[in-house]
């Protein structure tokens, strides 16, 4: 059974193709850097909207959050490293759904300057500039 094993190991390493670095894309990240119950709800909803949204590949969103005890938390939305939605939530129920909304609205604000950044040829925006 041992050799069975090992020959199908072996096998499966000739037979499957190598993959090259530029077969593998990623589009439209969302990172999750919540702890709360809030947080992550806020994520839900929000990851849920910018699944449906186009034209999102090269773009990274992180969503963080910090906790105040006794007193709520503050949650932050960065697109490409740039703060671009910030909320606090209190101790007590909120309408996290509607706050994730406006959030993707304001992500989709901030993607149309992008593409419209790219399409006039604008280096001057920091997104693109590499350093």
């Amino acid at each position: 059974m041992k050799i069975i094993s090992w020959f199908l190991v072996i096998f499966c390493l000739y037979v499957t193709p190598p993959v090259s670095a530029s077969d593998i894309s990623l589009s439209g990240l969302v990172l999750d850097r919540t702890i709360s119950r809030f947080g992550k709800d806020f994520v839900f909803y929000y990851s849920s909207y910018w699944r449906e949204m186009p034209s999102t590949e090269n773009i990274t969103v992180v969503i963080y959050e910090q906790v105040y005890p006794q007193a709520g938390t503050r949650l932050w939305v960065e697109l490409n490293q740039k703060t671009i939605y910030q909320t606090y939530f209190g101790r007590r129920y909120n309408d996290v759904k509607e706050t994730a909304e406006q959030a993707v609205l304001n992500s989709l604000t901030e993607l149309a300057r992008i593409q419209a950044s790219r399409m006039l040829g604008d280096s001057t925006d920091d997104i693109f500039n590499e350093e």
